[in-house]
């Protein structure tokens, strides 16, 4: 089959591979329709999450159907149409049992204590071989399979994969309710679709940051109020609407890529820390390997944290969705402590979220495509993640079609 390989941090291909197999009585295979790129996979190109196996299938987010089912999967058969959740989950542990399936304790092969298993990642998340791919085997697949409801298309359903519970996650994590104002850094996929969230939980305002002129624009679909980092300085925005007061909510949908402004009233600031910024990426990627513009690292691994305690009002509460890997250790917890701040963090439990979300999709209560702005085949799919990298205009959300 076709598949998107990584070989190595700014290498990466579509060849062929060998087809998955049923390897345990859990197990399903899954031929996929639709599958997605994701920052996250971005880390893993441009370096900024170590780790890598070198032939490794990229890709945690798709949409396909049941083609093969081991002996102990007993709620799916061959022909159903499902999402595949991005973090793995047994279903059985305390953890899984109790909705953190972030936190399984038996789905990472390095043992109960080594963190998230997903598709696609680094051996410390148990290196499993991604969904960017014509078939996929799916795990402990009475659990990590969810069937999608009539009338919900792959569009719509991929979009459950991931990056929709994330984004209602982090709105979660910031503890987002009725009548909040919520600022949310970050106008990618992640961000704009926690400004959904939010709006649903209730939100009073919504207030999104980000350097990118095109990904603002989209981000106004979700009626948000956009900050572009770049021409204002985005805590003093916020500060400015809000009386002075701050965002009682704040979500960071950025995480270790973040970039520094290049003009306007923020940048001689964040210019003052370039410095530090500098020992922060060196620090997180390592081997990095730009290539001109493309696989650069972001350059300021910890600015959208600074700016999130500085821009919430005191007492108020941010939640953390954005990526960060183990090795980056820059936080500013004196402002944490010292503003009486609320910060709660984590990998989405996806599986906890992914059938209410197709059930409101279902009926009518949230579109999430109105993200979604290209759609490519496997053969188109190295250009694809090249103008994603490289933030191209229109390139907010990508989806790979492989077929019907």
């Amino acid at each position: 089959m076709k598949a998107v390989v990584w070989h190595d941090v700014g290498k990466i291909s579509v060849d062929e591979v060998p087809d998955p197999a049923i390897g345990d009585p859990a197990d399903a295979i899954v031929r996929i329709t639709t599958s997605a790129i994701c920052g996250t996979d971005l880390h893993f190109v441009r370096g900024t999450m170590a780790g890598m196996r070198p032939g490794l299938i990229l890709g945690h987010e798709a949409v396909g159907v049941v083609e093969e089912t081991g002996p102990q999967v007993r709620n799916f058969s061959p022909g159903d149409r499902v999402v595949i959740p991005s973090t793995i989950g047994c279903g059985s542990c305390s953890y899984c049992r109790a909705g953190y399936y972030a936190q399984c304790d038996n789905a990472n092969p390095g043992g109960r204590d080594a963190g998230t298993a997903f598709y696609g990642g680094p051996e410390a998340t148990g290196s499993f071989d991604g969904l960017q791919a014509e078939y996929a085997r799916v795990p402990f697949a009475h659990t990590n399979l969810v069937a999608i409801p009539p009338g919900v298309s792959d569009e719509q359903a991929v979009m459950v994969s991931d990056i929709f519970p994330t984004g209602w996650f982090g709105a979660r994590l910031a503890e987002v309710g009725p009548g909040d104002v919520v600022a949310i850094f970050g106008a990618g996929p992640v961000g704009q679709l926690a400004a959904l969230s939010a709006r649903i939980m209730g939100a009073g305002r919504i207030l999104i940051v980000d350097g990118n002129t095109d990904r603002l624009e989209t981000a106004r679909l979700q009626n948000a109020e956009t900050i572009n980092f770049n021409t204002e300085h985005p805590v003093q925005a916020i500060k400015d609407l809000t009386g002075g007061i701050g965002a009682d909510r704040i979500i960071d949908a950025v995480g270790v890529d973040a970039q520094r402004p290049k003009q306007g009233p923020a940048a001689e600031e964040s210019g003052q820390l370039a410095d530090q910024f500098e020992s922060e990426k060196e620090a997180v990627a390592p081997q990095a390997s730009p290539q001109g513009d493309q696989w650069v690292p972001g350059d300021a691994p910890s600015q959208a944290l600074r700016w999130a305690t500085e821009a919430v009002a005191k007492a108020g509460t941010i939640g953390i969705v954005g990526v960060y890997p183990p090795q980056h250790e820059s936080f500013p917890i004196g402002a944490v402590l010292n503003r009486n701040l609320t910060v709660r963090a984590g990998n989405c439990n996806h599986r906890r979220y992914v059938p209410g979300l197709l059930g409101r999709i279902a009926a009518g209560g949230a579109d999430p495509t109105t993200i979604w702005t290209q759609q490519q085949d496997m053969p188109s799919a190295i250009a694809a993640y090249e103008s994603f990298d490289r933030r191209e205009p229109g390139w907010t959300k990508v989806t790979l079609v492989l077929g019907g």
